[in-house]
């Protein structure tokens, strides 16, 4: 099982735990990190999500971010085809950056792109017969996987 992780993702551990979703979605993100640290899943992302990341202006939130990263060989480049895909993708009403992460999803293989972005979530679903990846809420989608499980 491939997961892309998009920053909102990736930025939820560090966002204020006094609000029960973000604890919840937090809880989900520590959940799938440890079935791809105990290699069930695997981990894909982009240079769009460098990108992102980069742009962060707190350094040590930055640093943390990063390291949530997979390893560089499974970071995709970023190219004219995920480029194409990405102007295809905001035709349709996705804006820039979320373009990008869905084509390098697509183009990664990934069977779900999970993020915390709820307008994202919402279009995708509206979408998904244009699309090649699934895009859903980790909390969401961790109760499929489970449910599909027992």
């Amino acid at each position: 099982m491939k997961i892309y992780l998009d920053v909102s993702r990736l930025n939820r551990p560090f966002d204020d735990q006094n609000q029960s979703r973000i604890r919840v979605e937090t809880t989900a993100v520590t959940l799938i990190f440890e079935r791809v640290d105990a290699g069930l899943w695997q981990q894909v992302s982009s240079e769009m999500a460098v990108i992102e990341i980069d742009a962060i202006s707190d350094t040590d939130r930055r640093n943390r971010v990063r390291m949530l990263l997979p390893e560089s060989t499974s970071i995709m480049k970023l190219n004219k085809a995920t480029f194409d895909r990405a102007e295809v993708l905001g035709r349709i009403g996705f804006r820039p950056a979320d373009a990008v992460h869905v084509a390098a999803a697509e183009r990664a293989k990934a069977d779900v792109l999970l993020s915390c972005d709820d307008r994202l979530c919402r279009l995708a679903k509206r979408r998904k017969n244009d699309l090649q990846v699934q895009v859903a809420n980790p909390v969401d989608w961790l109760k499929e996987m489970d449910d599909a499980d027992a």
